[in-house]
């Protein structure tokens, strides 16, 4: 009886040591959550700040039946936007990780130093830079090229098409550091006699990646696929501070969900839908990590019946 009191005891001691924390993360993280879902189903606005009334799901309706510049083509953009980031990334961070590996490379260290210099920067330094100094239609230095070869200045942030190119550009600039460091560690965990094997038989570059260098570091780099593609879909300075910051719009109009989401909220101040389209990312964020929680556990349990 002794024991089975302590036990209790000590069960209680434990619950209010960890009370303090529970109610921490309550206040900072379930209770903004709640919060947003109920202001969803308001008609919260710039019209209704303190009067707004509960009308169910008719945000949601709005944001799922609206095609014309609304929450599904911002999802869309998005969706292209996570996947041309990714593609490219994976490819020129496998092609420079391995020229980093290739044997008695000279000054192997100070090449990646220098490429860690674009990671290591703030991002809206390095955004802005490249908005003023880059892709500015009068200064910048890609027209002043243009200019010395007898070619017009091209507008990179006013058009819709050029602008996605400009804020890939950008975000490549920024995120492949991330990518090549993760891809040259794993590279280097890669015992050289497999490589030496592979010469002999007379495998070249692409067969030796295909056959042996991908499926040997996929284990290692899929952790950070799944961050960069998780950060990528949520990506919001980018496009932001490139195209759609208040007072410096250029004129194009991309929207990836975030940025569509912050111009309906404190823009046009319609907060019970910018609300309903938190919650969208927030359930497809959600069901994302299940997915790949699951992809995980059934790999895993078929590597170990």
């Amino acid at each position: 009886m002794k024991s089975n009191k302590y036990k209790v005891h000590g069960t209680l001691r434990s619950w209010l040591c960890l009370l303090p924390s529970f109610i921490i993360i309550g206040l900072i993280v379930v209770f903004p959550i709640v919060y947003t879902g109920y202001i969803s189903l308001t008609n919260m606005n710039i019209y209704h700040w303190f009067d707004f009334t509960v009308i169910g799901l008719e945000n949601y309706m709005k944001a799922l039946t609206v095609f014309d510049g609304g929450f599904l083509q911002a999802l869309a953009l998005t969706v292209l936007w996570t996947a041309v980031n990714m593609l490219f990334q994976l490819v020129i961070a496998f092609v420079m990780a391995s020229l980093l590996n290739t044997p008695r490379l000279r000054l192997r260290r100070l090449y990646k130093t220098v490429l860690m210099f674009p990671w290591a920067m703030p991002g809206y330094v390095s955004i802005l830079l490249w908005k003023n100094g880059m892709f500015n239609s009068q200064f910048g230095l890609l027209n002043q090229w243009l200019d010395r070869l007898g070619m017009e200045p091209v507008q990179w942030l006013a058009g819709d098409t050029v602008a996605f190119v400009a804020c890939l550009v950008v975000n490549l600039w920024l995120a492949l550091p991330f990518m090549i460091m993760i891809m040259d560690g794993a590279m280097q965990s890669i015992d050289r006699s497999y490589y030496e094997s592979a010469l002999l038989d007379g495998a070249g570059w692409f067969r030796r990646s295909i056959s042996l260098t991908i499926p040997a570091i996929r284990p290692i780099i899929a952790p950070a696929v799944i961050i960069t593609v998780f950060t990528t879909f949520k990506q919001f300075d980018v496009i932001y501070l490139l195209t759609q910051q208040v007072g410096a719009k250029t004129g194009a109009n991309i929207h990836t969900v975030l940025t569509y989401a912050y111009e309906n909220a404190f823009v046009t101040s319609n907060y019970g839908y910018s609300s309903a389209i938190s919650i969208f990312i927030f359930v497809l964020l959600i069901v994302f990590t299940m997915v790949t929680n699951l992809r995980k556990g059934g790999r895993k349990h078929a590597e170990n019946p």
